[in-house]
């Protein structure tokens, strides 16, 4: 690892919270797709049905 001197705790807290963020945005993404995918299966379901 670099010594990144006495700017190791902002550029390692940014690091950080750049994974989390980008963890976030995989997780929200996820979770909007799941409940899209449900919401399509059952329009198709109604539509089949109708």
């Amino acid at each position: 690892m670099p010594d990144l001197g006495k700017y190791a705790g902002a550029i390692l807290t940014s690091w950080a919270a750049t994974i989390l963020l980008v963890a976030l945005v995989i997780a929200v993404s996820w979770w909007q797709s799941a409940r899209v995918k449900k919401k399509l299966e059952a329009a198709e379901a109604r539509r089949k049905g109708a």
